[in-house]
C-alpha cells in the first residue's frame, strides 16, 4: 500500500501505520518476508495430531503457559515461489517428523486477526498413513514444541474443552482447520 508507514522494523516483523476509513491512524503488524501461512490438519486413520507449544506472547501476558495448535508455518519465507502444498509438506515434516500421503488445500486467504495483523493463512488437510517419525522435529525461538497429542476424532471436542479448562490456549486456526476436517 502506498499510504502506510513503517513505525518499527526487525528482520521478520514490522509495526505499521495506515489510515483507517475515518482517516485516523490504524496500527498493525506485518511479516514482510512471507506470502502467508499454511495450517495443516494431520489426519492419521481416525486420529488428529495436535501440537502443544510454548508461545511467548500469550505466556508473557499471562493468558496461558502453553498453546494447543495444528502444525503450521510460513509460505515463501525461504523461496518466494513456494506453493502452499510445498510449504505444507515442509512444515509437516519439520514440526511433526511425519510425511503426508496426500494433501488438499481447503481454504485460502483466511485472516488471522484482521484488525491487528496483515497475516493470512490457508488450511491444508494432510492424510497420513504411517505414524513412524521420519525426521526429528525442529523447534524455533517462537514456538517450542512441548508435546504431540494424537486424539481420536470422536474425542477431539471434549479433549479441547479439557485443555482449555487446564488454562491452555487453543488457536483459532485449529478450530478453523477442524471445521474443514468435519469435526
Amino acid at each position: 500500500m502506498t499510504d502506510d508507514k513503517i513505525l518499527f522494523e526487525t528482520k521478520f516483523l514490522q509495526m505499521k501505520q495506515a489510515p483507517s476509513p475515518s482517516g485516523n491512524p490504524w496500527y498493525y503488524s506485518h511479516r514482510p518476508n512471507i506470502n502467508g501461512v499454511v495450517v495443516i490438519v494431520p489426519i492419521i486413520d481416525e486420529e488428529i495430531l495436535f501440537l502443544e507449544t510454548y508461545r511467548p506472547p500469550i505466556a508473557q501476558e499471562g493468558f496461558a503457559q502453553s498453546c494447543i495448535e495444528l502444525p503450521a508455518g510460513l509460505v515463501g519465507d525461504m523461496d518466494k515461489q513456494e506453493t502452499l502444498i510445498d510449504a505444507a509438506k515442509k512444515e509437516l515434516l519439520e514440526e511433526t517428523g511425519l510425511r503426508a500421503e496426500s494433501l488438499k488445500v481447503c481454504a485460502q486467504n483466511c485472516a488471522s486477526s484482521s484488525g491487528a495483523t496483515s497475516e493470512i493463512f490457508a488450511i491444508v488437510i494432510a492424510k497420513i498413513k504411517d505414524k513412524t517419525i521420519d525426521y526429528e522435529a525442529l523447534t524455533s525461538d517462537g514456538g517450542i514444541i512441548k508435546e504431540r497429542h494424537y486424539i481420536p476424532k470422536k474425542d477431539v471436542r471434549a479433549w479441547l474443552k479439557k485443555q482449555q479448562s487446564l488454562s491452555k490456549s487453543v488457536t483459532a486456526q485449529t478450530y478453523a482447520g477442524l471445521f474443514f476436517a468435519n469435526l
